[in-house]
């Protein structure tokens, strides 16, 4: 890490040498409030571990105890994660302006997490507090009041040593804004390890939507290395800080395309001082029936179709029947009698309020008992409560509901439709044709819906259904990433959990790679239940250097969709495109090579390849990670093209990229996720031609 240095572009020899002979006190200065900061910190940590310790004591009762423990575990969870790392990034300098307003002539630090001193005042503000905005959007055009922009520098290794500082002066009055080098070594750092939070890099473009309002619902269509997913993570930490009270019911939920995406991310929310939020993969939140059959193509692509929402709808509703006679209900010496007219009328009434299909028969009920409850006040009676429930449950009434409004589970529903085909037709008349129907229906039926074997895309079915009978519990705000490659059917099982509240979705229309993959935003939104989110376009790429996206941006107008090409802001990195005589033998000499070099590295190739090459490179002895296990500390990791996505490796080695377009129907789409995974270098092998696009 560079030494202290002073940024100011304008600054004369004479004051320029003042400043050189001040830094050394000024470090030493740096220093003891590191030394503070780290100090308080532990006092805040004995603190909230001391109140763990006592709560119960001072609980007025079991639950109030229960919940307070749960509290101050939590916050003591927040405090040691990462104690050891930088306690902050930053500090503004506020000068004597009047757009200084209340904070003329301060100094804040600023950090992941608030930290107080013995009497409560702050030593390091969060990143999130209204004050820190500055930090990011204040430019010499536009100062925001603050005179000095400072930034640390620091070791990688823990505890954090301070290693340096780079101050930027803003009232200087010149118009030229300062590329910060501690900011490019933060970016350009090797990455080893799970996904890091920006706190200390987020641009400017990037903070308008971190600090989005919570009732807002944000598309980012980002390039590669635009930082998209980062933005994402960090609006969640910031929702969660900014609304806490409002962020209690339903919370946060991340939704990631696959388990290894997750593992990548699941360090950055902890880091910021959030460890409650819920992060899941959609197989996850649709999950509950195992899946133990596969679809065939042509089946999956009609399951994932819109179309298959309105056919589901119908195959409910289609249960609901007529009443053919009156109810009559014993009830002692009495008999209540209920005449069809009566039933019809209420049939009717609660199908068109359109309820879901379990809370409509509930209604149901309480209409049938409300009339049976006249009929006895006709009688001068007074039913009380125990009399209201017995009605409710007695078997005419039930009998009633079973024939007019019969309940049923999902299972039941789609055992029903996909094994009769009668009921598939009747519910899919001028929706799906005879063929589409015919890939749908099952060719051998389950004894019972509890023995049917389900596929991935039935599961997504199940939860239709599911949602149709009753409401699931919701999340006030989700962060869906990768959402370019969510089916229809997908998007609204994510919009029925965000029902009342915002969605941050997250997503390249470059990179979609599924046979649903979607082509613009706005039908995707629709589908996600948030028509009217704004699309922000990311297209600076901040990990991807300038030579790894020239390559892969000639893919593009292959594609077919429009998205701006990802323009990098980065100088450095490197490329070599090699044909080879031997790739197995190839790839083991490119691994070993940039064992030598610092940062994580991923060989990706077609799946049907990826066993053959790994065994290749752990003969040559070289241990290599398996994508979906946790080996934490291998720098080497092996993984199949299909799995690349959203993460990314210091020095990439792609082998015969012409295997992995030809593996799938969007085989180009996929080489460009692979392409751009790598944030150093980039190696690509290959025996037989390059796909056109790339030669040359």
């Amino acid at each position: 890490m560079a030494p202290p240095t002073s940024a100011h572009p304008t600054m004369p020899a004479a004051a320029l040498a003042e400043e050189q002979a001040r830094l050394p006190a000024a470090l030493a200065e740096e220093q003891a409030r590191l030394a503070a900061a780290r100090e308080a910190l532990a006092r805040m940590l004995d603190t909230a571990r001391l109140r763990v310790a006592t709560g119960a004591s001072v609980a007025g009762d079991r639950y109030t105890a229960e919940t307070l423990g749960r509290m101050l575990k939590s916050h003591v969870k927040e405090l040691t994660e990462e104690p050891d790392g930088p306690l902050y990034f930053g500090r503004l300098w506020f000068g004597a302006s009047p757009a200084a307003g209340e904070h003329r002539d301060e100094r804040y630090y600023l950090g992941r997490r608030h930290i107080t001193d013995e009497s409560g005042q702050p030593i390091v503000i969060d990143w999130r507090a209204p004050v820190s905005r500055a930090f990011y959007r204040a430019s010499t055009r536009d100062p925001l009041g603050v005179r000095e922009r400072r930034r640390y520098g620091w070791t990688g290794r823990h505890p954090a040593e301070l290693t340096g500082f780079e101050d930027e002066r803003l009232d200087g009055g010149t118009s030229v804004d300062v590329a910060s080098r501690l900011v490019a070594a933060e970016i350009e750092r090797p990455r080893i390890g799970p996904m890091r939070d920006i706190v200390a890099t987020i641009q400017p473009e990037q903070d308008d939507l971190v600090r989005a309002d919570l009732d807002r619902s944000v598309c980012v269509q980002g390039g590669p290395g635009s930082g998209k997913t980062a933005v994402g993570l960090h609006r969640a930490a910031y929702l969660l800080y900014t609304h806490r009270r409002q962020m209690k019911r339903g919370g946060v939920l991340v939704v990631g395309p696959n388990p290894a995406f997750l593992r990548y991310i699941s360090a950055v929310l902890p880091a910021l001082g959030e460890v409650d939020a819920l992060q899941q993969t959609l197989a996850e939140l649709v999950g509950g029936h195992p899946v133990g059959a596969t679809d065939s193509e042509a089946a999956a692509t009609v399951k994932h179709d819109p179309r298959m929402a309105g056919v589901l709808h119908r195959a409910l509703y289609q249960r609901i029947g007529e009443p053919t006679g009156p109810l009559v209900v014993p009830d002692g010496s009495y008999r209540w009698r209920l005449p069809v007219e009566w039933l019809r009328r209420i049939v009717t009434q609660v199908r068109a309020e359109a309820p879901p299909y379990a809370i409509g028969r509930e209604r149901l009920r309480s209409r049938v008992v409300g009339l049976l409850q006249r009929r006895a006040e006709g009688r001068a009676e007074t039913p009380g409560g125990a009399w209201l429930r017995r009605m409710a449950r007695c078997r005419p009434v039930t009998a009633f509901l079973d024939e007019v409004w019969p309940a049923t589970r999902p299972e039941e529903l789609l055992a029903l439709l996909f094994g009769d085909p009668t009921v598939l037709a009747r519910a899919s008349a001028g929706v799906l044709d005879a063929e589409e129907q015919a890939v749908l229906r099952w060719q051998g039926r389950p004894r019972t819906a509890r023995t049917a074997a389900w596929t991935a895309a039935d599961r997504v079915l199940l939860d239709e259904v599911a949602g149709l009978l009753d409401h699931p519990a919701g999340h006030r705000h989700i962060v869906v990433d990768e959402a370019q490659d969510l089916s229809p059917m997908q998007c609204r099982a994510i919009a029925r959990r965000s029902r009342h509240g915002s969605l941050t979705v997250l997503g390249d229309l470059a990179q979609g790679t599924t046979p649903w993959a979607a082509s613009d935003w706005p039908d995707q939104l629709a589908h996600l239940g948030q028509p009217a989110a704004t699309v922000v376009p990311l297209t600076a790429g901040f990990r991807v250097p300038a030579v790894v996206l020239e390559l892969a941006n000639r893919l593009l107008p292959e594609l077919g969709v429009r998205v701006a090409p990802t323009r990098s802001v980065r100088t450095d990195g490197t490329l070599r495109v090699r044909a080879v005589p031997d790739l197995a033998t190839a790839t083991t000499e490119a691994v070993g090579a940039a064992l030598g070099l610092a940062g994580s590295i991923g060989v990706i190739a077609a799946d049907t390849r990826l066993p053959r090459l790994t065994e290749a490179l752990r003969s040559a002895g070289i241990a290599v990670a398996d994508p979906d296990a946790d080996d934490e500390g291998v720098r080497v990791t092996a993984l199949p093209a299909s799995l690349a996505k959203g993460l990314e490796y210091d020095h990439v080695i792609v082998v015969e990229p012409a295997e992995i377009v030809e593996a799938e129907p969007r085989g180009p789409h996929r080489l460009y996720v692979v392409l751009t995974r790598a944030v150093s270098r980039l190696d690509v092998l290959h025996q037989r031609a390059l796909p056109p696009a790339l030669r040359g």
